[in-house]
C-alpha cells in the first residue's frame, strides 16, 4: 500500500512544489516589508491579495491607508523585485476593500482616527436587534475577531431580509 505522501509526490513534481512555496512565502512577506518601509501600522489594514502577470494586488480597508501606501509603493515594489526576482513583478495595484477584512472599528475610520476610537465608548445597538447582553450564543465564542464578523454577517442577513 503506498503513503500519501508518495501519491502526493507523484502527482505534484518538484517544479510546481518549489513554485507553490514561492507564492507562499511572497504572501507571507507582507508584514515584513511593510514594518521595513515604516508603515507597519497598514499592516492591519491592508493586505497582499494576489500576484496576476507581474502586477501585485493591495487591498485596503480605507482609501486614507491605500493613500499611504502609495507614498511607499516604489520603495514596496523595489523590496518585492529584490525578494522574488523570478517572480518578473512589474507592478502595485491598489484596492479598495469590498469587504471588512480587519476589525470593524479600523474598517471605518481612516487612519487618522483609529487612536480616538481605541478610547471612545462602544456604540450602542441599534434599537431592532437583540441587547448584546442577552443569551445569544455569541457569549459563547472565545475568539472575538471570530465573534464580530459572526455579528457582522447576521446584521447584514438581517438588513438583507427587510
Amino acid at each position: 500500500m503506498k503513503r500519501v505522501g508518495d501519491i502526493v509526490s507523484a502527482l505534484f513534481d518538484e517544479r510546481l512544489m518549489t513554485k507553490a512555496r514561492g507564492y507562499s512565502k511572497l504572501f507571507d512577506s507582507w508584514e515584513d516589508i511593510t514594518k521595513k518601509n515604516a508603515i507597519a501600522a497598514a499592516l492591519d489594514h491592508s493586505r497582499l491579495k494576489n500576484l496576476d502577470r507581474g502586477l501585485l494586488l493591495v487591498e485596503a480597508d480605507h482609501p486614507g491607508w491605500i493613500q499611504i501606501l502609495q507614498t511607499k509603493e516604489q520603495q514596496i515594489l523595489a523590496d518585492f523585485r529584490y525578494r522574488f526576482p523570478d517572480l518578473d513583478i512589474t507592478g502595485i495595484s491598489f484596492m479598495l476593500s469590498p469587504a471588512r477584512p480587519h476589525t470593524e472599528a479600523n474598517a471605518e475610520t481612516g487612519p487618522d482616527q483609529n487612536e480616538a476610537n481605541q478610547h471612545a465608548a462602544p456604540p450602542e445597538p441599534p434599537p431592532d436587534e437583540p441587547d448584546q447582553n442577552q443569551q445569544t450564543g455569541y457569549n459563547a465564542i472565545k475568539d472575538g475577531t471570530f465573534k464580530e464578523s459572526l455579528k457582522r454577517l447576521e446584521q447584514s442577513i438581517a438588513a438583507k431580509g427587510k
